[in-house]
């Protein structure tokens, strides 16, 4: 149960790595962060910038899915040492790299992470009804 603990973990602080790789992008582009109402202009970012933001975004919505697959997991007593580490492990290293990706504006890669890590997901809730 170890690697789904330290996943869940990684899962948890990913969506916070990205707004921290923001900030530098923001500052850039805005001339400063508005600590009042930071999200108030996030329409106007373009290039990275954007997508940082976007991709802590995706991240948030990620995360939900994967928690519930997990509890999902954990609740219907799935072997934690078998194919559910695998999974989360593949999860962790496509999620991550969906970020990398997103930033650095590679689409063909970032969608692929994105359908690699919703796939990883899936199969956790899969091994949960059988």
């Amino acid at each position: 149960m170890t690697i789904q603990i330290y996943a869940l973990l990684i899962a948890a602080i990913l969506p916070y790595v990205w707004h921290f790789a923001s900030l530098p992008l923001k500052n850039k582009q805005l001339g400063g962060l508005d600590l009042n109402e930071p999200r108030a202009r996030h329409g106007e970012l373009l290039g990275s910038a954007a997508r940082a933001v976007a991709a802590q975004a995706n991240a948030w919505e990620a995360l939900s899915l994967f928690a519930v697959a997990n509890l999902a997991a954990f609740m219907a007593g799935v072997d934690p040492e078998g194919n559910w580490a695998l999974a989360a492990m593949i999860w962790i290293a496509a999620r991550v790299l969906h970020g990398v990706f997103y930033i650095a504006d590679i689409a063909p890669l970032r969608v692929a992470c994105f359908g690699a890590g919703l796939a990883m997901s899936i199969w956790i809730l899969i091994m949960s009804l059988g």
